[in-house]
């Protein structure tokens, strides 16, 4: 991948992983990347890739039964994992700041949207009550709701689903922080109120230089809104590169798959391609690649042993055992129907 600018973010090795009854789930195993300044790195892949629990895991809100069992998440050169609970109190919501999935279960009904904008700044600034609230009133203007002043005194319900999204924009960008994280930032919105949302990110971005981490299962808002995209499976990074570079050359097996399976307008095409099998059973991931049983390339070394992810000439990753000297072409072997 091209390197313009400085790594704000590193995660090293990271892993995270629920313990139940019925046995570990290793929602995130063992993954690196990073973060540059004032660019965006899109996260994508089907639901339980574990897409959430990374986001969730650098902010270090993971709970019990869950825990993060290894590496470690650089911010600015510093160990998040090696923080106390009250160093990571002043990082969340001032540093680096989440939008959360849905806006209706993550506002609380019983506080107005500008009481909780305010916090924020009650929290991290030491504000009075109006000097945060006139704050809030700002924040409200600054993410296109109209008649800021009137809505500041509003509750959730009082509002739509795209003014509740910028709502929580409000929210995460309060203090103006290095590092938002979108978490699916546009789901259940109309496409109109999509395209506003994602306009307002990127504009909001170049005004304030901060970094974004935007988990998706969309390509198409990938393609639209990132400098880099990780793809993610079963909890691992299985591609990685700049964006130009995905979408013109996809490497693995899993990304070509989803790319497939979207609708195109510049190709006639009658029928989509879905990707065929399911997803392992997380309590039971295939000994291999994870993707093995779903690949129409795979071979019996897919099956005996996982791939690390391999650098290829243009810095693309990609992990999948086509692309190292171990691959044998006639090795293929064909268990989908």
């Amino acid at each position: 991948m091209e390197e313009h600018a400085p790594n704000l973010l590193t995660i090293k090795n990271l892993r995270t992983s629920f313990f139940t009854e019925l046995g570990e789930v290793k929602a995130v195993d063992d993954i690196s990347l990073t973060v540059r300044k004032g660019r965006t790195l899109g996260i994508v892949g089907e639901s339980g890739s574990g897409k959430s629990i990374l986001s969730l895991s650098i902010l270090r809100l993971i709970f019990d039964p869950g825990r993060i069992v290894g590496g470690e998440i650089l911010y600015n050169g510093k160990n998040l994992l090696e923080q106390s609970d009250r160093q990571m109190r002043k990082i969340r919501g001032n540093q680096i700041s989440m939008i959360f999935q849905e806006p209706m279960t993550s506002l609380n009904p019983v506080f107005t949207v500008g009481d909780q904008i305010a916090e924020a700044y009650q929290i991290h600034e030491n504000l009075s009550k109006k000097q945060a609230m006139d704050k809030a009133v700002e924040m409200l203007r600054l993410v296109g709701i109209p008649s800021p002043e009137k809505r500041v005194r509003q509750y959730p319900f009082q509002l739509s689903g795209g003014m509740r999204q910028r709502v929580m924009i409000a929210m995460a960008l309060a203090c103006n922080p290095d590092l938002l994280i979108a978490d699916e930032p546009t789901t259940a919105l109309d496409v109109t109120i999509q395209a506003q949302i994602l306009e307002l990110m990127k504009e909001l971005q170049r005004k304030l230089q901060m970094s974004i981490i935007f988990i998706t299962h969309d390509l198409g808002i990938v393609a639209e809104t990132c400098d880099d995209v990780a793809v993610m499976y079963c909890g691992k990074v299985v591609e990685y590169s700049d964006v130009r570079t995905l979408f013109k050359h996809p490497k693995h097996p899993y990304t070509i798959g989803l790319m497939n399976s979207l609708p195109r307008h510049d190709i006639d095409k009658e029928t989509l391609e879905p990707i065929k099998g399911s997803v392992p059973n997380p309590y039971d991931p295939q000994e291999g690649c994870r993707f093995a049983p779903r690949c129409p390339h795979a071979a019996k070394l897919c099956y005996d042993k996982l791939p690390d992810l391999q650098v290829l000439d243009d810095n693309q990753q990609v992990r999948c055992w086509k692309y190292t000297d171990q691959w044998e072409p006639e090795s293929e072997v064909n268990v989908l129907s």
